[in-house]
């Protein structure tokens, strides 16, 4: 099965062209619109090409710096961040990790505890 690149070069054109501005904040879980990405880099799924996303840092009202999320767990992984988040168990793609725009964010899932944001800063650092 091929990747339906058409498809999500009209979704990037409608999201260019948006002028909502969702607000946002650090520690905030949000589906957000990544995209049909190439190779090894992960993608969204659904209508949107939604992937839930960590607001890690923000930039401005315009730009954050994002770490996607996934329902695969790997021990011993030093790119994978297990965490449970709204009683499921996933990781936290350390190794993933990019600047967003705040139009591609569509409806925010939750937030992570402080602490648990805290862990997931120092496992990020330790990837650089």
């Amino acid at each position: 099965m091929g990747k339906d690149f058409q498809t999500w070069h009209g979704i990037k054109i409608e999201l260019d062209s948006s002028t909502r501005l969702p607000t946002f904040r650090e520690r905030e879980i949000w589906w957000c619109s990544i995209g049909l990405n190439i190779g090894y880099e992960v993608f969204g799924k659904g209508e949107k090409f939604w992937r839930p996303v960590l607001v890690l840092d923000k930039h401005n009202r315009h730009t954050f710096f994002g770490l996607p999320l996934g329902s695969a767990t790997k021990n011993n992984n030093p790119y994978y961040f297990a965490m449970d988040f709204k009683g499921k168990s996933g990781s936290v793609l350390l190794s993933q990790g990019r600047t967003f725009s705040s139009r591609r964010l569509s409806n925010q899932m939750g937030k992570v505890t402080p602490k648990q944001f805290g862990a997931i800063k120092t496992a990020f650092k330790n990837t650089i």
